[in-house]
């Protein structure tokens, strides 16, 4: 029988951190929960709906909220932050509104800023988005899933592993396959493993892509 867990909060507090960082009494910690999740949502849908309009491929690698009393700094990482750095404050300030106006926040300051990623195909985030795209346009998923490894092999990493499952290519049923390149030591903790699990709607049905990447080894 399998013992499934997900790979980063398994090692929260030895190779990974928490991606938000406040504290709230016990009766107040589900609203700073969802609030967290409002903010997240806001600027994925944001990024979202400028990525028609910009020509680049925009990937969120993570999102770090801090929270104080009387502020809330936020931090998106980012692969391609093109379309947000060439408006400069302009597209910023406009994110920034969209957020305290989800938030609804009056007493607290807002804090937005965005950081560049040096390799962003050494994220499973950012790969998942560059296969979720080729899926997209029919590309075989071996194809797709042994470009993906060939980027993140530009990289420093130590291992991959990549799993799509779902009715893939179309079949009636639904089968799940995987690549690995490397090693990926998913039963130790001090190994540092990035992960992503990420969906994709096409036009045969919705596919899970799962993307494990090992970097090094405490």
């Amino acid at each position: 029988m399998g013992q499934k867990i997900n790979p980063l909060g398994f090692r929260i507090g030895t190779t990974q951190d928490h991606h938000s960082t406040w504290f709230a009494q016990p009766k107040n910690y589900s609203e700073g929960l969802q609030e967290d999740q409002k903010i997240r949502n806001c600027i994925k849908n944001y990024i979202h709906k400028n990525m028609r309009i910009s020509s680049g491929v925009e990937g969120i690698v993570r999102i770090e909220i801090r929270k104080r009393i009387d502020l809330i700094q936020v931090i998106i990482y980012m692969g391609f932050p093109k379309f947000l750095l060439e408006g400069r404050t302009r597209r910023v300030e406009e994110l920034k509104m969209d957020v305290q106006k989800e938030l609804n926040c009056v007493n607290r300051k807002l804090n937005i800023a965005i950081k560049r990623i040096t390799n962003p195909y050494g994220h499973p985030n950012i790969l998942a988005e560059f296969i979720a795209g080729q899926l997209k346009n029919r590309v075989s998923f071996r194809k797709a899933m042994k470009k993906a490894i060939e980027l993140t092999e530009q990289t420093d990493t130590k291992g991959i592993q990549v799993q799509i499952a779902g009715r893939i290519d179309g079949k009636e049923i639904a089968r799940v396959e995987w690549i690995r390149e490397g090693r990926v030591p998913l039963q130790t903790i001090r190994a540092k493993i990035d992960y992503c699990s990420y969906t994709v709607r096409t036009v045969y049905g919705v596919l899970g892509i799962k993307i494990w990447i090992f970097r090094d080894e405490e």
